[in-house]
C-alpha cells in the first residue's frame, strides 16, 4: 500500500469517526428529555422550544460552515467544531436554569452544523468521480451508526447515574479526543486523477459563488428538505407512534424503530456501488429509490401493525429507499456539484435547505397528528416522496438534454 493509499484511509476512517461522534453531542437532550422534565428545570412546551431552537441554529450554521470550510479547509472545521460542541455540552450538563440550557444548546446546535460540510470536504478531497459513490457509501454508514449507538448508550448512563446531566458530559469526554484525532491526522488532499495547477483565489471564490446560482444545487435541496422531513419525523416520532398507536412497551417501541436506522445501512452501501457502475447514473437511482420509498411507505400505511416483525421488516425497507438517496442528493452528487473548491459549500447548502425541512417538521408534525391522527401519518409521508422525486425532475431532464 502507497503512503498516498494509506493516508486516504486514515482521512476515510478519522472523519467517519468524526460524524458518528458528533451524534453522542446532538442525542442527549434528546435522551435526557423525560429526566429533565421530572427535575422540573423546563415543562414540555419549552423542551419543543430548545429543539426547534437547536434545529434553526443548526440549519443556519450548515450555510456558514459550508462556506468557511471551503476557506479554512476540513480539518479546522471539523476539529474546532467538535471541540466546541464538547465544551457547549459540558456546559450544558453544569447549569440549573432553563434560559441558559436554551442558549447553550441553541449555540451547540451551530457547532454541530460544522460536522456535514466539514467531513464531506475532506471526503471529496480524497475520493474521485469514479469511486466517490462506493466509498460514500459506505462511509456515510456513520450517520446511521452514530445515532443508533449514542440514542441508547446515553440512556443507560442516565439510568447508570440517575442523573440527567451524564448525557452531556460523558459525550464532551468522548468528544475531545476525536477531535484532537482529526486536528492531528486530517490533511488536505487532491483526488489521486486531478491534474494541473492550483486554483487562484479568484477561482477558488468565483467556484463558491456558482453554488448559489446553480439549478442543480437548488434541486437537490429542494429535494433533500423532503427526504429530511421525511427522516427527522420516523427518527423523532416513530417509537411514540408504536407506543401510542399500536400500545408497544417502550422497549418493544425502540427496538422496533432501530429496523429504520438498519435498512438504512444496506441503503446507503448499495446505492453508493451501484451509482458508481450503473449507466442511470447518481441522480436517477435517487429518484427511483424516492419512488421506492413511496411504495413502502403506502405498504405500511396497510400493513402496520400486523406483528412487531412485520413492522420491523417495513421499517427496513423504508430505512433503505429513504437513506439511500439521503446519501447521494447530500453526499456523492452535491460534492460532484461543487467540486473540488466548492465541496464543503456545496454539501452544506444543501444540508441546510433539508435542515429547514427537519425544522418544519417540528412544526407542524404533532400538531397534523393532534389534527387527523397517526393514521395519517404514513400516507402523508409518501406525498412527501413523491415531492421529493419531483424536485429531481428538472436534472434528469437538463441531463437529458444535454445527452
Amino acid at each position: 500500500m502507497s503512503q498516498e493509499q494509506r493516508r486516504r484511509r486514515v482521512v476515510w476512517g478519522a472523519t467517519w469517526l468524526a460524524y458518528a461522534t458528533y451524534y453522542l453531542g446532538r442525542k442527549g437532550f434528546g435522551a435526557a428529555k423525560h429526566r429533565i422534565k421530572e427535575a422540573g428545570l423546563m415543562d414540555t412546551p419549552l423542551l419543543g422550544v430548545v429543539d426547534t431552537a437547536y434545529l434553526a441554529a443548526y440549519a443556519l450554521g450548515q450555510f456558514v460552515s459550508g462556506a468557511l470550510g471551503d476557506r479554512v479547509g476540513a480539518r479546522r472545521l471539523v476539529g474546532f467544531g467538535l471541540l466546541a460542541s464538547a465544551g457547549l455540552c459540558a456546559a450544558c450538563g453544569a447549569v440549573n436554569g432553563a434560559l441558559p440550557f436554551l442558549l447553550l444548546f441553541t449555540l451547540n446546535g451551530a457547532a454541530q452544523a460544522t460536522g456535514w460540510p466539514g467531513t464531506t470536504r475532506a471526503m471529496a478531497e480524497w475520493t474521485t468521480p469514479a469511486n466517490r459513490g462506493t466509498v460514500m457509501g459506505l462511509w456515510s454508514t456513520c450517520y446511521q451508526v452514530g445515532p443508533f449507538i449514542a440514542g441508547p448508550l446515553l440512556g443507560l448512563l442516565i439510568q447508570r447515574y440517575d442523573d440527567w446531566r451524564a448525557a452531556f458530559w460523558f459525550p464532551a469526554l468522548v468528544m475531545v479526543p476525536v477531535a484532537l484525532l482529526v486536528l492531528s491526522v486530517v490533511r488536505s488532499g487532491a483526488p489521486p486523477a486531478s491534474t494541473g495547477a492550483p486554483a487562484t483565489v479568484a477561482e477558488q471564490g468565483q467556484a463558491r459563488r456558482a453554488v448559489l446560482r446553480s439549478r442543480v444545487l437548488w434541486c437537490y435541496g429542494a429535494s433533500y428538505f423532503f427526504i429530511k422531513f421525511i427522516r427527522y419525523t420516523l427518527a423523532f416520532w416513530l417509537p411514540f407512534y408504536l407506543s401510542e398507536r399500536l400500545g408497544y412497551s417502550d422497549a418493544l417501541a425502540n427496538g422496533v424503530a432501530s429496523a429504520f436506522e438498519g435498512g438504512g445501512v444496506l441503503g446507503v452501501i448499495a446505492i453508493g456501488a451501484l451509482s458508481d457502475k450503473c449507466a442511470l447514473g447518481r441522480v436517477p437511482l435517487s429518484a427511483a429509490a424516492l419512488l421506492g420509498l413511496a411504495l413502502a411507505l403506502l405498504a405500511s400505511a396497510a400493513l402496520v401493525g400486523q406483528s412487531p416483525w412485520s413492522n420491523a421488516v417495513l421499517f427496513a425497507l423504508i430505512g433503505a429507499f429513504l437513506f439511500a438517496p439521503d446519501s447521494i442528493v447530500c453526499g456523492a452528487a452535491a460534492q460532484d456539484a461543487g467540486g473540488r473548491h466548492a465541496a464543503a459549500m456545496s454539501t452544506g447548502f444543501v444540508n441546510g435547505v433539508g435542515s429547514v425541512g427537519a425544522l418544519v417538521e417540528g412544526l407542524t408534525v404533532p400538531r397534523l397528528a393532534e389534527r387527523y391522527g397517526w393514521d395519517a401519518l404514513f400516507p402523508g409521508l409518501v406525498v412527501m416522496a413523491l415531492l421529493g422525486a419531483a424536485c429531481l425532475l428538472p436534472v434528469l431532464r437538463e441531463r437529458a438534454t444535454a445527452a
